[in-house]
């Protein structure tokens, strides 16, 4: 475990980093030193040989979102920065190389449901709720919207950001917010399992993968293709997409990393 965190807890078990936010009396909400701790942490996990990220909260919710305490009355400069640094954080988690699930219990709501929004990858218990709720406040959520506008859709995440109403874990699966809902007692196992499935096979083939996802997933259908091209043309040349090939061929398991 490193030990150098204040507000959160970083663990490492085999090949698995797990990051947890860990301000329970606070709701876990997002003050700007957990970001830039969860931004610093995420980073360190991408620079590891690890495979695979876990995002959760201690306490009774996953996050409450912004710490309205520390921007009562703050100056625009400092809004300006605390958005900004969430914004770099939600950009950090999509652009390491390995797969990173966010484990929700409770609720996770405006910045927090921004990070279920931003995580490759979620798994919820049944009693979770999210919400952006700033449309019946006085602060439309509209930085947690850019998040949750590319999981949803168009409709649902407007109806989301101008309601400001809460939608069930069953609702939040079937808009796509996340992958799967289990009961409460299953949610650690639950994640893990999902963890390995997608953590299988060559990381660095898998690295390559997730940042072309989020580059190609907002360009015009052609571009997409020209881009995805060269991407899968050039990854085709590494090590282990060629032994993935042999192996194939060859009919054995493929031995990763070999040089």
């Amino acid at each position: 475990m490193s030990s150098d965190y204040q507000l959160l807890l970083y663990e490492r078990s085999d090949a698995t980093v797990t990051i947890t936010m860990n301000r329970p009396d606070q709701r876990n909400v997002l003050s700007l030193g957990l970001l830039e701790e969860l931004n610093r942490a995420f980073n360190e996990a991408g620079r590891s040989d690890a495979t695979g990220v876990i995002l959760a909260g201690n306490g009774k919710v996953f996050s409450a979102g912004h710490d309205f305490a520390e921007m009562a009355g703050a100056s625009l400069q400092d809004t300006r920065q605390l958005f900004a640094t969430c914004t770099q954080l939600m950009n950090t988690i999509q652009s390491i190389p390995q797969p990173v699930v966010a484990r929700v219990h409770a609720l996770a709501t405006g910045a927090g449901c921004q990070l279920v929004a931003t995580a490759d990858l979620a798994v919820a218990s049944e009693d979770a709720s999210f919400c952006t709720p700033g449309g019946k406040g006085g602060l439309f959520c509209t930085t947690p919207m850019v998040a949750v506008g590319r999981s949803v859709g168009r409709k649902r995440a407007l109806e989301m950001s101008m309601s400001g109403d809460p939608i069930d874990a069953r609702t939040a699966e079937a808009w796509g917010l996340v992958n799967t809902v289990v009961g409460a007692p299953e949610l650690e196992s639950a994640t893990t399992a999902l963890l390995e499935r997608v953590t299988r096979g060559s990381a660095a083939s898998k690295g390559i993968g997730k940042r072309a996802f989020y580059a190609q997933i907002d360009l015009e259908q052609s571009k997409a293709y020209d881009y995805a091209i060269e991407v899968m043309a050039s990854a085709s040349q590494i090590p282990d997409s060629q032994e993935g090939i042999a192996a194939f061929l060859e009919k054995r398991h493929p031995e990763w990393g070999k040089t």
